[in-house]
């Protein structure tokens, strides 16, 4: 069954999401898995031979200058024109104190890029909610070129296990706030990123309440789902939950291998893996 993955990590040793000796520990005792890192080319075969097309993050330019974090864009730019049937786009984070100037440069790389390319809002890691008006140029951005916006939800690996979760707050990433902001911004369409543990009832109810929310499930295993979450899968929500990853963190097989464990029909199945992604982006089923 082929994948469009929504959210997931570029795995070169420059790229790789660990970073940094406690990331790479942290790795290991959160997802169970042990830091390994691909070429370019054998991390675009490896979507290829999971029939994936992914769309990829770099979370750790939110803490970067902007100069800085423009190598990390121009290379996302250039290898999603090498690999265009295995890398679908990335995701663009940045300090959002960067206002006019960061906006720019989502649109820079929206314009520059001939695969999808939109914004992520990591709250914990950069101390302001999803709903907060510093955002505001970034969302006129998105709004102007069509695009959704990402905002993580409920329990994050950054920083945890360690003394004072090193200074991430989890309450930034409740769904209050994607609640606020759908309001806020009724035309846009926002997809909450991760499961919403420990709120996943109160991000249930805010998707029946607000039809422009979505959401995507990377960074669990999908045996760890709760129980309503699992439900509203194949029930109210089958339509508007879509697959995510978290690779390399997270491989493909096991993944799918747990989805298909759940049960759910090939229909229900179809729709996580690829076609609810698909209608929200605007793509035909063969693209």
């Amino acid at each position: 069954m082929r994948i469009l993955d929504m959210h997931s990590h570029w795995g070169t040793e420059d790229t790789h999401p660990a970073q940094s000796a406690e990331a790479r520990a942290r790795q290991t005792n959160f997802w169970k898995t042990k830091p390994s890192y691909h070429t370019e080319d054998e991390m675009a075969d490896y979507f290829r031979k999971n029939e994936v097309r992914a769309i990829l993050d770099f979370g750790f330019t939110k803490h970067m200058s902007l100069d800085e974090a423009k190598r990390f864009h121009d290379y996302a730019i250039a290898a999603q024109a090498r690999h265009p049937d295995a890398i679908h786009g990335f995701w663009v984070q940045l300090d959002p104190r960067l206002g006019e100037e960061g906006a720019r440069e989502l649109q820079r790389c929206i314009s520059e890029s001939a695969g999808f390319v939109s914004f992520c809002v990591s709250s914990a890691g950069t101390g302001y909610t999803g709903s907060d008006p510093i955002y505001n140029p970034y969302y006129d951005v998105l709004e102007a070129a069509g695009r959704p916006v990402l905002v993580l939800v409920g329990y994050t690996a950054g920083g945890g296990g360690g003394p004072g979760g090193g200074g991430y707050e989890l309450e930034l990433c409740h769904p209050r706030y994607i609640d606020r902001l759908a309001i806020q911004r009724p035309k846009m369409q926002i997809i909450s990123g991760r499961p919403a543990w420990p709120w996943q009832e109160e991000m249930i109810a805010v998707m029946l309440h607000k039809s422009n929310v979505w959401a995507e499930l990377h960074g669990w295993a999908p045996k760890y789902y709760t129980d309503s979450l699992k439900r509203e899968i194949r029930g109210r929500l089958k339509s508007r939950i879509m697959f995510g990853a978290d690779y390399p963190m997270l491989r493909y097989e096991r993944l799918v291998d747990e989805w298909r464990a759940l049960g759910y029909t090939d229909e229900v199945l179809d729709g996580v893996f690829h076609g609810n992604a698909e209608r929200l982006l605007g793509l035909t089923p063969a693209a």
